[in-house]
């Protein structure tokens, strides 16, 4: 499973700078970004899912402008959204020989200058898009790629929302961030009953509450949460539907960095404690990575390749940590990083076979095990009076 790193509040986005990183589709077979070329901007798709990644540039006629957003299509397609006086024009990219082809989807107009609109992370299954329209009073869910007819506003939910995660493989259950009444809730909307919402995240009432990244196989959610510490946001973790509370382990605690999870191992279908998390870790030196299980109290840190396009990632079921990066000298390139087994070596090794050498292995503890579930419930139906902290 593969997620984008996601702020936990959409005012933190700038939606006037084009995004330098990519974005991966969630099986991990392509990605797209922004690539520049001297003072210009133009989609790049990247093709993962061979012996060895390479890219492959879709120029328009003209560069494209600040605000413009790129998201990859399960069928190697690449949608992008380009801000044009208030409308948001949609279409789909493909390569054509030496040039590019462009389909036209759509636009969506926003009445008021103040709503913002901005790509969801991509879709299972690949042939749907979204996108969050975010008012002053209300957030609009849109399917923009993938419908009949067009861009189609299929749900709008009471307050401002953010974030942004699919909480199953078939692209049915949204969770979204939605602050109202000065708190900050996670809540569910189903897609298919009519953008029904319903909560997701209550861990205390005076707590603001945000899903991260969830995984459809074992229900594992990546949690930040003041709950432990008012007024101070913690990461945690909680199984969707289970019994057990949150959980707040002080190794994710590091009062000098900033730390986003941003890839989820999927695949540990009735083990949520044995996924492997990938963490982006921005401190005062950079950035770096993080490898961190629920079952272990410590994290594995990792220097991350040189070019890295911090925060994007992904996981393979058999526990492979993939990295794009892109250089002068490798404009194209993975670094593949395999969990070891207990007490052995880290090792990563780019698409090239070049190798670079880790810190050993944690060894790591265990935590009970969490079942998994099929529907989302409210985790404050869990025995929440004592969060774990450990």
């Amino acid at each position: 499973m593969t997620a984008c790193a996601i702020e936990p509040a959409a005012e933190h986005e700038d939606d006037d700078a084009p995004r330098a990183g990519c974005t991966i589709t969630a099986d991990g077979s392509y990605a797209a970004r922004l690539a520049l070329d001297r003072d210009c901007w133009f989609p790049e798709r990247w093709t993962l899912d061979g012996p060895e990644p390479y890219a492959v540039p879709l120029p328009a006629h003209q560069p494209e402008e600040p605000g413009t957003e790129v998201q990859p299509m399960g069928d190697g397609r690449v949608l992008i959204r380009r801000p044009t006086d208030g409308r948001h024009m949609f279409s789909l990219l493909y390569p054509t020989g030496p040039g590019t082809g462009e389909l036209l989807l759509g636009a969506v107009q926003c009445p008021d200058e103040q709503t913002r609109l901005r790509l969801l992370p991509p879709a299972p299954g690949g042939d749907k898009a979204y996108a969050l329209a975010v008012g002053r009073r209300s957030s609009a869910v849109w399917l923009v790629a993938g419908g009949a007819f067009g861009p189609e506003q299929l749900a709008e939910v009471p307050g401002r929302c953010s974030g942004g995660v699919w909480l199953d493989r078939g692209g049915r259950m949204l969770a979204l961030d939605r602050e109202s009444g000065g708190r900050t809730k996670a809540v569910v909307v189903d897609l298919e009953r009519g953008g029904e919402v319903s909560p997701l995240l209550q861990i205390t009432d005076d707590s603001d509450d945000r899903l991260l990244l969830a995984d459809p196989d074992s229900g594992l959610l990546l949690i930040r949460s003041d709950a432990p510490s008012p007024g101070r946001d913690r990461l945690g973790w909680g199984v969707l539907g289970s019994t057990l509370p949150v959980r707040f382990p002080e190794c994710l605690r590091t009062p000098d960095c900033a730390v986003t999870p941003f890839a989820i191992q999927p695949g540990q279908v009735l083990t949520p404690e044995a996924c492997g998390v990938a963490l982006r870790v921005d401190g005062p030196v950079g950035s770096w990575v993080g490898v961190w299980r629920p079952a272990e109290r410590q994290v594995r840190h990792l220097a991350a390749p040189e070019g890295w396009l911090a925060g994007a990632g992904w996981w393979t079921r058999d526990g492979v940590l993939q990295l794009p990066y892109a250089t002068g000298a490798v404009p194209c390139g993975v670094m593949r990083w395999e969990a070891p087994q207990r007490g052995a070596g880290n090792c990563a090794t780019s698409h090239d076979g070049a190798a670079h050498g880790q810190r050993p292995d944690a060894a790591p503890t265990q935590a009970p095990a969490a079942p998994a579930a099929t529907r989302p419930v409210p985790l404050q139906q869990a025995p929440l009076g004592g969060l774990v902290t450990n």
